[in-house]
């Protein structure tokens, strides 16, 4: 109904959230649900609402957000039962020892500790963390995966053709979901849109997209006006991303480590600046990437870009 206009659109990822938070907080000591509900509150919740007022998609930041106060919960009531401290008492030392004795998921306390100081709750701090490893495929198994996908039967075309965008454009499958039918422009050649500017899409793909905006799925409950290249099963919705990455992995493609290649490439190419702008990604990411690829952009003096 919302989707065919006989109701106004309502986001239904932030009651969630707002419920998530109340069943999260009841139960913990004073001072833990206090800070916890402050962050909660006034950092997550706060910027949740903006993006819903603003028509943009909530699941991704109330995932982030999720975790983020999950995180706080566990540290602040391991501060509040091991040490009998708040975070206006909290030392240096206890962060330390916390990041130190636990999983990788810990430093997620990074950005309530930032929030903590902002607002003069705490002085202690948590540098970014930075992963030790960057899976990657090699070239010529970006290759060999590219080759099976565009002419093999593996799977079903929607699937390859999200796997084809992954391998030449690096992207993430959060951004392939939200791929609408109005940022490709069926041309010579033809176009798609990730970030500030088109992008050309040389054949044999073109073809294989241009049989995706053909034969979409998905489409018995919302005809042919479903916005979306990769309908959901929802009327009005889009592919989970957990969809499709569940069904590459099951083929053997590594999402991750067929973005890293790509991305590597694509730098060394371009300008690590001209390529975040077609394909959506931030500067720094792709200057990191440069970086990785030992390339600087003084490489790229002088050199034509078509």
């Amino acid at each position: 109904m919302q989707h065919h206009g006989l109701l106004p659109p309502r986001d239904p990822w932030l009651p969630r959230f707002e419920q998530w938070i109340e069943d999260k907080i009841d139960g913990l000591p004073v001072d833990v649900a206090q800070a916890s509900r402050h962050f909660a509150t006034w950092h997550h919740l706060r910027r949740i609402r903006e993006i819903a007022d603003a028509g943009h998609e909530t699941q991704p930041a109330v995932r982030s957000a999720k975790q983020e106060i999950t995180e706080t919960v566990k540290f602040l009531c391991w501060l509040h039962e091991t040490h009998g401290r708040t975070i206006q008492t909290c030392t240096q030392n206890d962060v330390d020892q916390w990041i130190a004795a636990g999983p990788t998921t810990r430093h997620a306390i990074r950005t309530f500790l930032v929030v903590s100081k902002r607002d003069r709750l705490t002085t202690v701090t948590l540098d970014h963390r930075y992963a030790q490893t960057c899976p990657a495929l090699t070239q010529e198994q970006r290759i060999a995966w590219i080759g099976e996908l565009v002419t093999g039967g593996s799977e079903t075309l929607p699937y390859r053709v999200a796997g084809v965008l992954i391998l030449l454009y690096a992207q993430p499958l959060k951004s392939i979901v939200r791929t609408r039918m109005t940022d490709i422009v069926d041309e010579d050649p033809m176009a798609i849109t990730f970030g500030k500017h088109p992008v050309d899409v040389p054949e044999p793909f073109a073809t294989l997209i241009r049989e995706l905006v053909h034969s979409r799925t998905n489409l018995r409950t919302s005809n042919n006006d479903n916005p979306w290249l990769f309908p959901g099963t929802h009327t009005g919705d889009h592919l989970h991303p957990d969809t499709i990455m569940h069904r590459l992995r099951r083929i053997g493609l590594s999402n991750l480590g067929a973005r890293n290649r790509a991305l590597d490439d694509l730098v060394v190419e371009c300008p690590p600046p001209v390529v975040a702008d077609a394909l959506g990604y931030s500067h720094q990411v792709a200057f990191h990437h440069a970086e990785r690829s030992a390339k600087t952009w003084a490489r790229y003096t002088g050199r034509r870009i078509r």
